[in-house]
């Protein structure tokens, strides 16, 4: 914040110092908003620096130039996810550098955007600044490559007052009222800097956006403390006992003798759970079993050794799921045929297959349900766009990237008369998923991911912080079952429960609450609403903003 007393510079023609002064604060303040959220300098983060970190940004933005407020918007996007997705590097080495440079040409939309909204009004200014933020948070998970990594509502994610009322406005509520102070206090900061008023002059007057801040934060939080106290006290439908297995082994990792040693861990865990508990289900992690089920069972395997060992193992396996006694619950690849009207392998030599990223429920004496996974990673699971941009798409391609085909189904399983959903590894840190799931009749979330790739608790914490505003936001309990964390149950006012060791390899038994009675949250039957209402508010006030200013230098000219 100190330096951010060097910015003095008001004209278009900016100083060295003057810019090297701006650049310096949105560095400092992109490294201080990572550190809000779980990151290398804490597992859990920090959330107070949530209300505080964009402070300087809109300072800057309001103070500086037309010509550099862009650059801006990329520098500050591009060093921010640089501090926040650290762990990146661990995921592809392209990643570390493709998320940061995608993200940092979102900025600079947002930083024109808001540059305007500053130019364009005055006195609530700051309120339409909040909205376009909101609008840009919403957006920015919205197209091809959009994810909810760095959203500021999931820095909040342990104040459990402040994030109840999710379950009304899902997380674009949160946003508007972690951002609107922070631009308010940003065009006190400008305007100090150029000593125009004090604090409380400023407050004095322009007193009608942080009185509406201040009414709506109350109202928030009387929401959020009735609801927290509701859901304490609240006894369930059901108590449904589940057994998450933990394997600690990255699924990424190939060949016949891993996939042997990791069934033997998963199957042997799995019985001595069973030896110690009476569970009503068992869950394994996103692709714990790796050998596609679907394919092997449907096809079989070509003359190699190798395929003949999968088929042996698939054997094994659906014979150990289908006479477990119990139903089991995992994550597998589903192989079918590309072309149905061919073979499984083309007179060429290849494989006639494509395979969705699956969960399959294993249930009275054979596999009962599949769901297929919808919202898939992009550059990593899923690029569309072969024939527009031949380029990257081979060299994604080139470094080891392969496609899964896209599910279209929000499946609900049935499992002695429990109705659950499977979203799989990120899908759970998009609201509208889990919320459609809900929708057609889950009363469970059961997310299912592998995030051991990642070798950071703190990855870890970022995606299930995100995970647990999808049981406020839908009223129902999640249960996570990875592979190596965050393996925990959240229950629906958004607590985070019995965190397994992450990286670590055990079960835990899990008394997971079902809530079967009521009607669905405002959320659920009003999927991302105020998220849209944000977006349209936003081009309006930008139209408006724009044709008022055009009115007005054109009465200056007469």
């Amino acid at each position: 914040m100190a330096a951010a007393v060097a910015i003095n510079n008001t004209q278009d023609r900016r100083s060295l110092r003057t810019v090297g002064s701006e650049v310096l604060v949105l560095l400092s303040s992109a490294f201080i908003y990572s550190i809000a959220f779980p990151g290398f300098m804490s597992a859990d983060g920090i959330w107070p620096i949530g209300f505080l970190a964009l402070i300087p940004v809109f300072a800057v933005i309001r103070r500086t130039s037309w010509k550099l407020v862009w650059a801006y918007g990329f520098m500050y996007g591009f060093v921010f996810y640089i501090f926040f997705d650290y762990w990146l590097k661990s995921f592809h080495p392209l990643a570390i550098l493709l998320i940061p440079v995608i993200k940092g040409f979102e900025m600079i939309f947002l930083f024109l955007a808001l540059k305007a909204v500053a130019a364009f009004f005055r006195k609530l200014s700051p309120l339409f600044q909040a909205i376009v933020w909101v609008a840009y948070a919403y957006l920015a998970e919205s197209w091809f490559a959009g994810v909810p990594y760095g959203n500021i509502a999931y820095v909040f994610y342990a104040f459990h007052p402040f994030v109840q009322i999710a379950d009304i406005t899902g997380v674009w509520g949160i946003v508007f009222l972690a951002v609107l102070p922070q631009a308010y206090f940003g065009r006190f900061l400008a305007e100090y800097l150029s000593g125009r008023r004090s604090l409380k002059g400023y407050i004095k007057a322009e007193p009608v956006t942080i009185i509406l801040w201040a009414v709506l934060m109350v109202l928030d939080l009387i929401y959020g403390t009735v609801r927290l106290s509701e859901w304490t006290g609240k006894e369930p439908d059901r108590v449904w006992d589940v057994v998450a297995v933990q394997h600690n082994h990255d699924s990424w990792e190939n060949g016949y003798a891993t996939y042997l040693h990791n069934f033997n861990n998963l199957r042997r865990m799995t019985l001595e759970s069973l030896g110690a508990t009476d569970p009503d289900i068992v869950i394994w992690s996103e692709t714990a079993f790796v050998p596609s089920v679907a394919w092997y069972t449907q096809y079989g395997p070509n003359d190699s050794l190798f395929q003949k060992q999968l088929d042996g193992l698939v054997d094994d396996f659906v014979a150990f799921g289908s006479g477990l006694g119990v139903p089991l619950l995992t994550g597998n690849s589903e192989g079918t045929l590309a072309d149905p009207g061919q073979p499984p392998v083309l007179a060429d030599g290849t494989s006639n297959r494509i395979d969705y990223n699956t969960v399959i429920l294993f249930d009275d004496g054979g596999i009962k349900g599949t769901y297929r996974k919808q919202h898939l990673v992009p550059f990593t699971e899923h690029f569309p766009y072969e024939e527009e941009l031949p380029w990257l798409y081979n060299l994604l391609l080139a470094n080891d990237f392969n496609w899964w085909k896209q599910g279209e189904e929000s499946y609900v399983f049935d499992s002695d008369g429990i109705h659950f959903s499977t979203p799989i590894c990120f899908e759970d840190t998009f609201g509208y998923i889990s919320a459609e799931f809900v929708h057609e009749g889950a009363d469970v979330i059961v997310n299912m991911t592998n995030d051991n790739w990642s070798k950071k608790v703190s990855a870890e914490m970022q995606h299930a912080a995100m995970a647990s505003f999808r049981p406020v936001e839908t009223r129902k309990s999640m249960m996570r079952g990875t592979n190596s964390g965050i393996t925990c149950l959240i229950t629906p006012d958004g607590v985070i429960h019995e965190k397994m060791p992450p990286f670590e390899m055990g079960w835990q038994l899990y008394h997971v609450p079902v809530y079967e009675e009521g009607a669905n949250t405002f959320y659920v039957d009003h999927i991302d609403l105020f998220g849209r209402i944000a977006e349209y508010a936003s081009y309006a006030i930008l139209i408006i903003g724009a044709a008022l200013r055009i009115a007005g230098i054109a009465r200056r000219k007469r």
